[in-house]
């Protein structure tokens, strides 16, 4: 095993004897900072107030020490992996802004795919504990789900063309670019994001 490269168990995140939302959701916080900064620049409130939407028995979660080192979803493309809930958003983040996030993100967490094709697994919502990054994290997630999912066909949607490091994790594991959405000029300025890039895995 190469250095630097540790071995995690994988669970499905609803058969482990570990409440895992919380930490679960501290990784979401990390991995969406530029998204959630609106909402509360308190990481912790941030995390709090999203750790009910996961839908567990649609992650796969990566454990040492009864630590979630990082998480990843696996879904049809027709099922949901999380789900909002509007009250719970403003118990943590204010009537005002709680509304907000479960509009805004509602509309971007909770879109299904239209004609998703058959045969086909989404993953979702990759993420790694910033103590554990480094350490091939995802990659043993995405390689365990390849191995224990039915499907022959995986695609990961809308990766921001400068997340490098993502984007060099996923051509590793065999994904390839098929599509590529340009942001609107004003959007790209504000976030650095050029455009939304969609792949796909075939099994060999």
């Amino acid at each position: 095993m190469q250095s630097g490269v540790h071995k995690f168990t994988i669970f499905k995140a609803d058969e482990i004897d570990l409440d895992v939302r919380m930490q679960m959701s501290e990784i979401f916080t990390e991995g969406f900072s530029q998204w959630l900064g609106y909402f509360s620049k308190d990481k912790n409130k941030i995390a709090k107030a999203f750790a009910h939407m996961f839908v567990l028995n649609q992650f796969y979660v990566a454990i040492t020490n009864d630590k979630v080192a990082g998480m990843t979803a696996c879904t049809d493309g027709k099922t949901l992996s999380v789900r909002l809930n509007k009250k719970e958003l403003r118990k943590h983040l204010g009537f005002f802004k709680g509304s907000m996030a479960g509009i805004f993100l509602k509309k971007e967490f909770e879109s299904l795919f239209e004609n998703f094709p058959p045969n086909t697994g989404s993953i979702e919502f990759v993420g790694t504990a910033s103590e554990f990054r480094g350490q091939g994290v995802a990659s043993q997630i995405i390689q365990h789900i390849f191995e224990n999912t039915p499907y022959k066909e995986y695609v990961i949607e809308e990766v921001a063309d400068t997340n490098t490091p993502a984007m060099r994790l996923y051509k590793k594991l065999g994904f390839e670019e098929y599509k590529r959405k340009p942001l609107p000029k004003k959007i790209a300025k504000k976030n650095g994001i050029n455009n939304l890039l969609s792949l796909k895995y075939m099994k060999k």
